[in-house]
């Protein structure tokens, strides 16, 4: 609206030049002339309206295609910004976790709990549930924390099938919501566990894509072979559960578990 403020100057009507058509007959004369001069002043007056609006109307015009523009541009800046900081978010999670920040990191991924991200999803899943198994913890926040995690999971799932941790992450929590709907729910989940998760032979395929992915299944395969009684690969896959590297509370949990395990198997010999 400058530039039609600035434009608007120009024209005569605005300082007063041409005020009304009757002051043009100021100059005395016969009759035809002063009908002259009125009619020669509606002329310009109309004339002179046409252009206002005329370039009223090529200045607005104007400054509206400079806005599309700019708004344009702005939106191509947005877009490509946001690419380069998803990367950038999940770059700073990887650290946060594996310098064991828990709770940074929730607060981190909390932030963007609206992304339609499935790699940004499955980490916060991870992320809430591993608040809930911190000891200070109250059972009324764990118990909301690990519902949100599945909500997460869930998420991470729709958007893309076929990314590993997020099947992973979705099996664990949905395990831990069986914990808070009863029997019934768990029988009735384990069924939907055993697709994404716990079976021997996904066990040792999800070992194979990423070896020491998660602790938890490290202890799995043990006790797996404890009860196939084969104390051998039990011994064996405990040990990697006690000796993995402990970034969560979860993890200082599976290393006193498997820790006591293998405790066991000195006593029998």
């Amino acid at each position: 609206m400058a530039l039609a403020a600035r434009l608007w100057r120009f024209l005569p009507l605005a300082h007063g030049t041409v005020r009304k058509p009757w002051l043009l007959t100021g100059v005395a004369g016969s009759w035809g002339r002063d009908c002259t001069w009125r009619l020669r002043g509606s002329e310009v007056l109309g004339n002179l309206g046409a252009f206002k609006r005329s370039l009223l109307f090529s200045a607005l015009s104007y400054l509206g295609f400079e806005a599309y523009q700019v708004f344009s541009q702005a939106a191509v800046v947005h877009a490509i910004a946001k690419v380069f900081r998803v990367e950038d978010i999940l770059e700073q999670a990887d650290y946060l976790y594996e310098s064991g920040e828990t709770e940074k990191l929730y607060q981190l991924l909390t932030q963007y709990k609206e992304s339609e991200d499935a790699e940004l999803l499955w980490r916060l899943a991870r992320a809430s549930r591993d608040i809930a198994q911190l000891s200070g913890t109250s059972e009324e926040e764990k118990k909301l924390l690990v519902y949100e995690a599945l909500e997460y999971a869930k998420r991470a799932l729709e958007k893309n099938e076929r990314s590993f941790a997020a099947h992973k992450w979705y099996a664990i929590c949905i395990s831990d919501v069986g914990d808070y709907e009863g029997i019934k729910a768990k029988i009735a989940n384990a069924y939907i566990i055993k697709e994404h998760f716990e079976a021997l032979g996904y066990f040792h395929r999800a070992e194979q894509v990423d070896p020491n992915f998660y602790s938890k299944n490290l202890l799995l395969l043990g006790k797996t072979y404890l009860k196939l009684h084969n104390k051998k690969l039990a011994a064996f896959w405990l040990m990697k559960a006690k000796d993995y590297p402990a970034h969560t509370e979860e993890d200082k949990q599976i290393q006193t578990e498997a820790a006591q395990l293998l405790t066991g198997f000195s006593d029998q010999k």
